[in-house]
Parts: structure tokens; C-alpha cells; sequence
């Protein structure tokens, strides 16, 4: 009889630290330890801050730019536009980065991805500062590195490396002695534990389950019993059971969204035309992507929830005769739905369109009368202008309805050159 024992699995969990004011900052060294937020479309809201900003703003997120401007330029802080061309390339190199250490990377997020790590010999606290190390080198970003034998331990195990003194952006928790797991585990607060939100984390308090090692030593049976198979399974993986693995194929997409505030309120159906064009466009470039087609549309405009008019939304649904990937017969669907829910006289500030009904390009009916965009040609058509939107810049090519008008776009006043992706944006050394 073998006496083999397979190795336990074990995961990495990778995480960029405030990953939209690192990108800022990698390509503005004046700003290191400073204070640095980004705004959302129209510079908005505040929705990233790094860790200088918190600790100045500590309550300031999600909050208005306008109203929280003039103190944060008191304490010193530098506000940017959301440059998303920047942070997807900069989240591009940071994955590619991750690719050299371990075969498997599953991409969890733009900042967050999944290692695992199963089966490597060595030291894997040291294997976590080399990733950390390299990743700061090559890209310019600060991570977090957990190590554990689950992802829920992997993911506790990048908390603690990220937030509990001493351990400098690295914890390793599958190789941590039981006791000094407790010790850190009884002062984290349960909700620190993935997939533990308040409304659950309130019902556990009431049982006594107050930090993620009383969770740890629940019994996963009558867990089941007053919660469900869910919280069962973060149970057991808290220890050291995987239910989860690494590279699991994601489910398809029901419905995918391009949706936009205008910088500007619109009345005009010409700038609403261009706006909800390019949506339509945007949406099937992204569906494509994913090897969809959409077999309905959904397109919306409305104005301001605070305008001094009252409030104005109008929306529908058109059914198609048949799925299609193209973008021309998309945008053609959806400005037939816009005039026919466009009202004049009213000040629109938003538009957008939802591609739904979507199935893979197995899973399609082909139309009888001619409707289907799947032709050699308009497939062609479409490859090429996605493929020339990919290699020199999304909107180098695109429909002539697009292009209608230009008072619709994002208002970002504070936008940071593309630094990697255009060469006008190319850094200038002194």
C-alpha cells in the first residue's frame, strides 16, 4: 500500500494597496506620502483615496467633491479624474507580473488576484516578499500577499498582512503555529472574514461569534442548520478546507451595462444620439470580448434626481429577431428606441443601454429573415475594428453616430495624462 499523501492545497491572495492612487502616484514621485483621492465620472464623488488621504478624510468617501473640496486642499490633497486607461493597463502589467510565480492566476478583481500555490516546495512566506518585491520593482505597485490552504484563509491571511503590525505586507497562514493563528484571529472582528457582511455579522454577535476564531471553531453542522450551506463552507475553509478552488470557470454574464452621467445637461436628440452610440458600441465591444451576443436591449435617458423640473426617466426594452455581436445593427436598434423615448424640452443628464438575453455563440438561433449578424462579413468587419481599437486606442475607429456630437463626454478636469498607453502621454525626463 502507498503511503503518498497529496500536498494540501494553498493559495496566494495578491492585492494592491489604494490600486487607483498607487497608479497615479507610480508616475508622479512628488506625491509619495502625500495625500492622494480620485473622483468618480464628472469628478463627482470621492471613490479611492490612498493611505494618507484616509487619514485625513477618513469619512469623506463616497461624498461629493464639491462639498469636501476646499478642505482637502487645506490639508494638501491632490484630487485626479478616473483615468480607467491607466488603471486597466497598470492592472494588466500587475497580473503579468503575478503570471511569474504560479501557472494558475485567477484575476478576482482589477487590484485582486488568486494564486495558487499547491504543491511548491520552500519557503512561501519568502515566496510572498519575492512576489511583493517584484511586483513593486516592475510596476511601481505596493501589495498585500495571504497565504493560506483556502481562499477564505488566503484572503483573512492578506487582511492581516495589509492591516496588523509587523508583518510588512506578507502573511503566510499555512504554515503559522495554531496558537499564534488564534492569537490573531481573536482580534479580528468576524466581519474581516470574506463573504461575512453586517446584517450576518449582527446575527452572529447575538450568538457570541464576535471575532473570526469563534467562527473558526463553530460547528459547521449546525452552522448549515441556522444559516445555510454557505456560511457552512466558510467554516470549513477557515479550516483549511477548500471548497473553492483557484481557476474556476466563471459563469456567463446575464447582462452587461455601458451607462453614463453627461458633463453637461443635454436637451438636443443629435447629442443624446452620439451619447447613447457610443453605449451601444461600448457594450457590444465588451460583450464580444466575452464571446456573447444579446438577444435584447434596454435603453434609458433621464435627467437630474435634483433638477428644479421634476424628475423625468423614460426606458425600453426592444427584442431582437435573432442574437447579434454587431455593433452596427445594435447602435441601429437602440437610436430607433431613442426616439421613440426622447422628449424635447427636457434637460437629460444621463443615458445608457443594456444588452441582455445574452448566449454564446453555440447557444444561437439563426434568424430566417436575414437579421443574424454572424456573417463572414460583418464578423470580419468587426474583428478588425476591435482590433485596431486594441492596439492604438478604444474610439481610434468607430461608428459615424458617434460622432454626432461632443458635449455628452465626462467632465474630468483633473485627469492625469495616459502614461502608458498613448505616446503623447510619455513621461518627459529632465
Amino acid at each position: 500500500m502507498s503511503n503518498f499523501m497529496p500536498s494540501p492545497t494553498t493559495y496566494a491572495l495578491c492585492d494592491a494597496n489604494s490600486f487607483y492612487a498607487s497608479c497615479e502616484q507610480v508616475f508622479r514621485p512628488d506625491l509619495r506620502g502625500k495625500p492622494v483621492v480620485v473622483l468618480s465620472n464628472n469628478d463627482g464623488c470621492v471613490i479611492a483615496q490612498n493611505k494618507e488621504a484616509k487619514q485625513k478624510l477618513a469619512l469623506w468617501m463616497c461624498r461629493p467633491w464639491f462639498e469636501v473640496e476646499r478642505e482637502a486642499r487645506k490639508h494638501g490633497v491632490t484630487a485626479f479624474s478616473s483615468n480607467y486607461a491607466l488603471y486597466a493597463d497598470m492592472s494588466n502589467r500587475f497580473i503579468a507580473t503575478l503570471r511569474q510565480f504560479s501557472p494558475v492566476v485567477e484575476v478576482y478583481s482589477i487590484d485582486e488576484s488568486f494564486l495558487d500555490l499547491t504543491g511548491m516546495q520552500g519557503d512561501l512566506f519568502a515566496l510572498g516578499t519575492s512576489i511583493k518585491n517584484t511586483v513593486q520593482q516592475w510596476t511601481g505597485l505596493g501589495i498585500g500577499v495571504g497565504i493560506g490552504h483556502s481562499k477564505t484563509l488566503a484572503k483573512l491571511a492578506n487582511h492581516i498582512a495589509k492591516r496588523v503590525e509587523g508583518f510588512d505586507g506578507v502573511c503566510d497562514l499555512s504554515s503559522m503555529p495554531m496558537k499564534q493563528q488564534q492569537q490573531l484571529l481573536e482580534n479580528l472582528p468576524v466581519s474581516c472574514v470574506w463573504g461575512v457582511g453586517s446584517r450576518l455579522e449582527r446575527k452572529l454577535n447575538k450568538l457570541g461569534v464576535h471575532n473570526a476564531w469563534r467562527l473558526k471553531q463553530a460547528d459547521p453542522k449546525r452552522v448549515r442548520d441556522e444559516f445555510g450551506v454557505i456560511l457552512e463552507r466558510t467554516v470549513r475553509e477557515l479550516n483549511g478546507e477548500a471548497w473553492h478552488s483557484v481557476g474556476e470557470d466563471l459563469p456567463d454574464a446575464k447582462q452587461i451595462i455601458s451607462s453614463r452621467s453627461f458633463a453637461k445637461r443635454l436637451t438636443d436628440l443629435q447629442e443624446l444620439s452620439a451619447a447613447v452610440s457610443f453605449h451601444a458600441s461600448n457594450a457590444a465591444l465588451r460583450m464580444r470580448a466575452k464571446g456573447l451576443y444579446t438577444s435584447a436591449l434596454y435603453v434609458s435617458i433621464n435627467n437630474g434626481l435634483h433638477d428644479q423640473a421634476a424628475f423625468f426617466h423614460a426606458g425600453q426594452f426592444l427584442a431582437l429577431p435573432s442574437p447579434t455581436n454587431c455593433s452596427i445593427q445594435l447602435t441601429q436598434a437602440a437610436l430607433w428606441v431613442l426616439r421613440r423615448i426622447y422628449r424635447p424640452g427636457i434637460y437629460y443628464l444621463k443615458a445608457g443601454v443594456m444588452l441582455s438575453e445574452l448566449v454564446s455563440s453555440a447557444g444561437q438561433q439563426q434568424d430566417l429573415f436575414g437579421f443574424s449578424a454572424p456573417t463572414p462579413k460583418s464578423q470580419r468587419l468587426m474583428a478588425t475594428l476591435d482590433s485596431i481599437n486594441q492596439r492604438y486606442k478604444r474610439g481610434t475607429i468607430k461608428l459615424a453616430a458617434e460622432a454626432l456630437g461632443d458635449d455628452w463626454g465626462m467632465r474630468r478636469a483633473f485627469l492625469s495624462p495616459s502614461y502608458t498607453t498613448e505616446w503623447s502621454g510619455l513621461p518627459k525626463a529632465k
